[in-house]
């Protein structure tokens, strides 16, 4: 029950872990690696996984996650998309995201301190919602739970899963790049950091230019999603 209510808290507050984490990275650290321009492919491989898994849950089923009154609330339950195959496939991106984040850091301290933090943030939250799911859903709530795995996915039927709905692409960029920076974009940048502060940049220009690239795609995602929102309302709610 404690850790549910840390959740009720924390689910308020979730958007604090990118500030979080970024203020550890600064903090001085012992490195990963001697090669930041490897630990920063790595570390935008693995966060791009995490997105990948993210858009996918978004466009195919995507469940508000703003809340209602700062409190967790869920109008159904949704276990179509990719819920069929994990109940939580929003924070499994997450994980990913913040492993990227972790490797491309470059920092122990992030590792030891903030990664532990997220992965308690998470489990708080997880925590809650389904506090608030079984009381609101119950029988359906526990049946999706026997046939479903909480994280880590279950593999099976995920082809027909996507040929099976359909995609959209103008929810994921409503609700997915309606602010200007993300997990991606920070990954980016402190990549460009650490190539800069080894005097690397000159020696690796093509992954400066991917990364420069990936910040300014980041950018016009968010200035096309600007665009739509004028447009007739068709969503409600957000992250």
């Amino acid at each position: 029950m404690r850790l549910v209510k840390l959740g009720q808290l924390l689910f308020t507050r979730r958007g604090l872990l990118l500030p979080i984490g970024i203020a550890l990275i600064l903090l001085p650290s012992p490195r990963l690696a001697d090669d930041p321009a490897l630990i920063g492919i790595v570390g935008l491989a693995v966060a791009l996984v995490g997105q990948a898994i993210r858009v996918g849950t978004i466009g195919l089923a995507y469940i508000i996650r703003g809340g209602r009154d700062h409190r967790v609330h869920a109008e159904d339950l949704v276990t179509t998309g990719l819920y069929s195959h994990s109940r939580n496939p929003m924070y499994l991106g997450n994980c990913f995201l913040l492993a990227g984040l972790a490797l491309t850091a470059n920092s122990w301290l992030f590792v030891l301190v903030g990664v532990p933090i997220a992965i308690g943030w998470h489990a708080a939250i997880i925590a809650a919602e389904e506090d608030f799911l079984r009381r609101k859903f119950g029988a359906r709530f526990d049946a999706y739970c026997a046939r479903v795995p909480r994280l880590l996915p279950r593999f099976s039927g995920l082809p027909a899963t996507f040929r099976e709905m359909r995609f959209d692409w103008r929810r994921v960029l409503l609700q997915e790049y309606a602010k200007p920076l993300d997990w991606i974009a920070a990954i980016a940048m402190i990549a460009l950091v650490n190539l800069w502060r080894a005097d690397s940049l000159p020696a690796h220009q093509g992954l400066t230019a991917l990364f420069v690239l990936l910040i300014v795609a980041r950018l016009a995602l968010w200035l096309a999603a600007r665009q739509l929102k004028r447009g007739p309302a068709r969503y409600a709610g957000s992250l």
